[in-house]
């Protein structure tokens, strides 16, 4: 399988490609899957003096990591209010105090190994109510509870200057977080594996694991023998593989568009300072600029991840609505991507034994939350299991309606959210 035609495609960066398995190899370390989750646990496992394996069935980046909106969104995706509601004061502790270092990871990435990802800082969670307004004016007391001292409130009056659009009455700007071109961050981090001794094998789909001392995994044509196996595929990862990563989860379909190239004066005259924006409703738009001055415009979601027929008509209503100045400004890119979704809206990281690992389930903010998972497997692997365990003590919740009933519930469920989100109620 080849990456899909996008955007991002269409502007990668020159690469070098991997090569299938196909040989018996043995090595410390395989992981499945070369998405963010992936290749942040392979590089800091390398790094570290770990001989590491990642298997991929497509591409590097071929899932929602190379396809994404490219929005280094921080947090989670519940709030701290809920978390310490829902799992108590020393759970919100824990992982308050890790819900900005992804991306700091990230950003340290980009400048250790020179990567060219069109990274720019700052992003805008933008309200279309008051409601929304008050509740970001709480999400801002709260952050800097747990460290983040570079957040802006945004009056009606500031939010235009961030967005020539009339339908924000206020938001909220996160100088720590920012946006970027995901697959060109996803090929340099490759790149980086490979400086440090990690291999990477694409088009080399894992069609079995056999668990033992040590683990096998096998491809088609190879196989892999190591001590510990991670899983990171994700919303890609075949339901037959590991059923119990597949049962508590359901993918998701989210969908993106881009305009033609627009001149440097008019892409600015939408987004002055080059910030990306999503707003705060339950089912968010999110867009920005990219490096060529097209405007990126992301949302929708399709529960169960079907493939709708033209992502463009899905898109372009909401775009329009936004800018209508943009009337008659050509789509050149339309595509869709996968992420899980939890019950919970957090993370699924944790152990199936002690020495199997998964990644997965960031329901949303999955640029920044796999970059901080990788970290923390590294730290679980190395000895320092704490800040992992702090993740993997969260329950993981079954959807309402079990596998035949969950995808129309869930649905039923987003669309009395996004009722209330028009009603400003």
């Amino acid at each position: 399988m080849e990456h899909v035609n996008s955007y991002y495609v269409a502007t990668v960066n020159p690469h070098s490609s991997w090569p299938p398995l196909q040989d018996a190899i043995l090595c410390d370390v395989c992981i499945i899957g070369a998405g963010f989750a992936g290749l942040s646990a392979a590089l800091h496992l390398t790094e570290a003096g770990y001989d590491v394996v990642v298997l991929e069935a497509a591409k590097v980046g071929f899932g929602a990591s190379g396809r994404s909106g490219g929005q280094m969104v921080n947090s989670y995706s519940r709030d701290m209010d809920v978390i310490e509601q829902r799992y108590g004061q020393e759970s919100a502790r824990l992982l308050g105090s890790m819900m900005f270092e992804g991306a700091g990871v990230i950003r340290d990435r980009i400048d250790r190994y020179a990567i060219a990802c069109d990274y720019r800082p700052g992003g805008i969670f933008a309200a279309q109510n008051k409601r929304q307004l008050n509740a970001l004016r709480a999400q801002r007391k709260r952050w800097q509870q747990f460290g983040n001292s570079e957040l802006e409130m945004l009056s009606e009056t500031g939010i235009r200057r961030e967005i020539a659009s009339e339908r924000y009455k206020g938001g909220l700007l996160d100088h720590r977080g920012g946006h970027l071109h995901p697959l060109n961050l996803a090929l340099g981090e490759a790149e980086a594996i490979r400086r440090h001794g990690g291999r990477i094998y694409e088009q080399s789909e894992v069609i079995s694991v056999t668990y033992g001392i040590p683990h096998v995994i096998k491809t088609a044509r190879g196989s892999v023998t190591a001590k510990i196996v991670i899983f990171a595929g994700n919303a890609y990862l075949a339901p037959h593989l590991e059923p119990r990563l597949t049962g508590n989860s359901i993918p998701c379909g989210s969908h993106i568009v881009t305009t033609e190239p627009l001149s440097a004066d008019r892409a600015l005259s939408l987004l002055p300072n080059n910030r990306c924006v999503e707003d705060v409703n339950y089912l968010p738009d999110y867009f920005r600029l990219t490096a060529d001055n097209r405007l990126l415009y992301g949302g929708g979601v399709v529960y169960g991840a079907r493939e709708p027929g033209d992502v463009a008509s899905i898109l372009r209503p909401k775009l329009l609505k936004t800018f209508p100045q943009l009337a008659g400004v050509n789509i050149d890119y339309a595509w869709s991507g996968n992420f899980l979704l939890t019950l919970s809206r957090l993370p699924q990281i944790g152990r199936l034994d002690n020495s199997v690992f998964y990644m997965q389930g960031d329901s949303g903010h999955g640029v920044t939350l796999t970059h901080l998972a990788g970290k923390l497997v590294r730290e679980a692997i190395g000895g320092r299991p704490q800040r992992f365990d702090a993740f993997a003590r969260l329950p993981h919740l079954p959807f309402p309606g079990g596998r035949r009933l969950r995808v129309p519930l869930t649905a039923i469920g987003a669309a009395w959210y996004s009722l209330r989100d028009r009603l400003g109620v």
